[in-house]
């Protein structure tokens, strides 16, 4: 499936975040965003997930126009084709391991059997097996971002967005995470677009672009 993004600009009242965006990611493609912090690179992939909104341009998935999708399509339409991997972790502190994985499943509404060997499945891939009960207080920060990762690829999803994924751990948890990160979407044949200030994940990728205020470019 492919991401498009055609002339995208975003303002905050008259001042523009990023203006004349424009790029197109592949089904499979790994492309890296980078540039200056206040950028907007963070609010470019929020974009490209439909959780903020814009003010130009468009933002189509597979040939769908998500700015034409009401709030409950948009969202439908998240649950379903995207996953999303967030620098805070954001796993949830009263569910334990395999019910944070499990969270997108049950939100399609997959559960029972088939839904639980899938997350047990995804922990091991992401090498957590044995650790579904426990909870996430429990576990190392390398830990709860391999937790996020496998949260974000269960459903199989066809476009992957990732936000500073690395940017809370050291660097060799950093290099393991995006092991894991790289070999899981590879093998899911997911689109993987990383917005990152580390060059170690950055030269990972198929293509870096930059990102500026008026625009964005290799």
């Amino acid at each position: 499936m492919t991401l498009r993004i055609e002339d995208l600009g975003k303002h905050y009242g008259t001042t523009p975040v990023f203006e004349h965006v424009s790029l197109e990611v592949a089904s499979g493609e790994f492309v890296a965003i980078v540039g200056e912090s206040g950028v907007g690179k963070s609010t470019l992939l929020n974009c490209m997930a439909g959780l903020d909104s814009w003010d130009a341009g468009r933002v189509l998935h597979d040939g769908v126009d998500i700015g034409a999708l009401d709030d409950e399509a948009r969202a439908l339409w998240r649950r379903r084709h995207v996953g999303f991997v967030f620098q805070a972790f954001h796993v949830l502190p009263h569910l334990d391991v395999a019910q944070n994985v499990g969270l997108p499943l049950m939100l399609l509404g997959q559960r029972g059997a088939e839904a639980a060997q899938r997350v047990a499945r995804m922990l091991e891939a992401v090498g957590l097996a044995g650790l579904g009960d426990r909870l996430p207080q429990q576990l190392s920060g390398g830990q709860l971002q391999r937790v996020a990762i496998a949260r974000a690829l269960v459903h199989q999803p066809g476009l992957l967005l990732a936000d500073e994924p690395t940017g809370n751990l050291d660097p060799g948890t950093a290099a393991r995470v995006m092991d894991v990160l790289l070999a899981q979407t590879r093998e899911h044949g997911a689109s993987l677009v990383l917005v990152t200030h580390s060059e170690a994940a950055a030269g990972r990728a198929d293509r870096v672009l930059h990102l500026s205020a008026d625009g964005i470019r290799p």
